[in-house]
């Protein structure tokens, strides 16, 4: 009994030691870019950008990304790499009092109910993207056809448990096997499917005039409402406040430049949601009659009359763009929900000492009851409502109202005031081996603008919520 309990916590003892690390800075890159790439830069940013004043509103999410979002990934990166840590043992190894130890569970629980819901809506660009390699796109009214799929009872959930098996598969393997691996592979083919779109589109007739509506400036639109909208979208876009990145940064290598990898995130991602209304509305605009609608409307009821009028006129060009696109949405689905898989992952491997493995299938499973709840929430449990919100809309209410947020705005105070200032310059400078251009000015976004800027995204949405 003695010589099993020795082997056992030895088996542990290789387990916590041997987390594993990114393999290239490449791969760091590409895999943290992915975990800010994801539905909403594809469906949502565009739209925003067209009703919003066009090119005026992504000018002001630029800023927005530098001074706010760029500053909260920074400080992420420094908490990860310096800890070594899941985001709860992390805040456990370099906080000064237990009760920091709140953010980094609070982050877990963002990491389930995130993907629960988001599993959700990554299963319905399964099915269309199935449905566009069958064919099945065209020739039906896509309004109707969306509604009776959402409300069934199993073939949402069919397809959600598929996808959230996709991204088990890749988790399960570990960071240099599983994440770094298949990042290499789908980052590359999410920016080559998108070249290859924006020229489709670009190509279809009144893809002019779809340009004018996403990039004529209109300052006359951008009232401050329409500034949080884009500190808001900037925030949310890139994955920040709940500890994914952070998760990340903690298998990181000790010469990675955090400042420069931070920017070239945020440049890939901002790159991604730009193209992506290039992709868009050109396709939405050379369909009379069609309107830009927002979120699940656009992607699942407007572009299906785009595909169908396309279909109809060149059959070929129709199939290879319904297809490529879903592909894309479904892609840019599964590089997010790798992230906030591995926050939940990471946590109970080390919290309970179970082997990767282990907790990866535990975790998975949590999801897929999490998720179950998430999808009857659209059909047989639509009118299980608790304040007027279904279980899908509680999950994404507590986790963008106030957990995102919130551990936003935490997470930079601990960076820029509760770390030692030397701790912070050292993970910044690579301990005096890097020069970082704009050094202080960076350490002062992060202790002091990103904090209200966050602050103010907050409370904004609080006031649009009780209104």
């Amino acid at each position: 009994m003695c010589g099993f309990t020795v082997t056992y916590q030895r088996f542990i003892k290789k387990n916590m030691n041997d987390r594993g690390r990114f393999g290239s800075k490449l791969g760091v890159v590409l895999a943290s870019a992915g975990s800010a790439v994801g539905l909403g830069n594809i469906w949502r940013f565009p739209t925003e950008v067209g009703q919003n004043g066009g090119a005026a509103f992504i000018l002001v999410y630029i800023v927005f990304v530098l001074f706010l979002a760029l500053p909260v990934m920074v400080s992420e990166f420094v908490i990860g790499r310096s800890s070594g840590s899941n985001i709860v043992h992390a805040f456990r190894k370099l906080a000064p009092s237990k009760w920091w130890m709140t953010i980094g569970f609070m982050g877990v629980l963002g990491g389930f109910l995130v993907l629960s819901f988001y599993s959700v809506v990554a299963g319905w660009t399964m099915k269309y993207t199935v449905d566009a390699a069958l064919h099945r796109i065209s020739g039906t009214d896509p309004a109707n056809a969306f509604d009776g799929f959402v409300t069934d009872t199993w073939e949402p959930l069919f397809y959600m448990g598929l996808f959230l098996l996709l991204t088990h598969l890749v988790v399960i393997k570990g960071i240099k096997g599983g994440i770094e691996r298949y990042s290499k592979l789908m980052m590359p083919l999410l920016l080559l499917i998108i070249v290859i779109l924006v020229g489709c589109s670009l190509s279809m007739p009144g893809s002019a005039e779809g340009i004018r509506f996403l990039l004529k400036p209109d300052f006359s639109k951008v009232t401050p409402h329409v500034v949080l909208s884009a500190m808001g979208q900037a925030f949310f876009s890139l994955s920040v406040g709940i500890g994914c990145l952070a998760t990340y940064a903690s298998y990181f290598d000790k010469d990675m430049n955090l400042a420069g990898s931070a920017l070239n995130i945020c440049a890939i991602d901002t790159l991604v949601a730009v193209i992506s209304g290039f992709i868009i509305f050109p396709a939405v605009f050379s369909v009379e009659g069609v309107q830009a609608d927002a979120g699940a409307g656009l992607v699942f009821i407007t572009l299906p009359h785009v595909f169908s009028s396309a279909f109809s006129q060149i059959p070929l060009v129709g199939y290879v763009f319904s297809l490529l696109f879903y592909l894309l949405l479904l892609l840019a689905a599964l590089t997010s929900s790798i992230s906030m898989h591995e926050i939940c992952t990471a946590f109970v491997s080390e919290h309970y000492n179970i082997a990767r493995k282990y907790s990866a299938t535990l975790v998975t499973l949590v999801y897929l009851v999490l998720g179950t709840a998430c999808s009857l929430s659209f059909g047989p449990w639509k009118d299980c409502t608790l304040a007027g919100m279904t279980v899908f809309g509680w999950f994404d209410f507590a986790t963008a109202m106030f957990i995102m947020p919130v551990g936003g705005i935490f997470i930079s105070l601990f960076a820029g005031w509760c770390l030692k200032r030397k701790l912070l310059t050292d993970q910044l400078t690579n301990g005096g081996t890097l020069q970082v251009k704009g050094l202080r000015v960076l350490i002062f976004l992060i202790r002091w603008v990103a904090p209200l800027g966050v602050g103010m995204v907050f409370l904004n949405e609080v006031a649009k919520h009780f209104n």
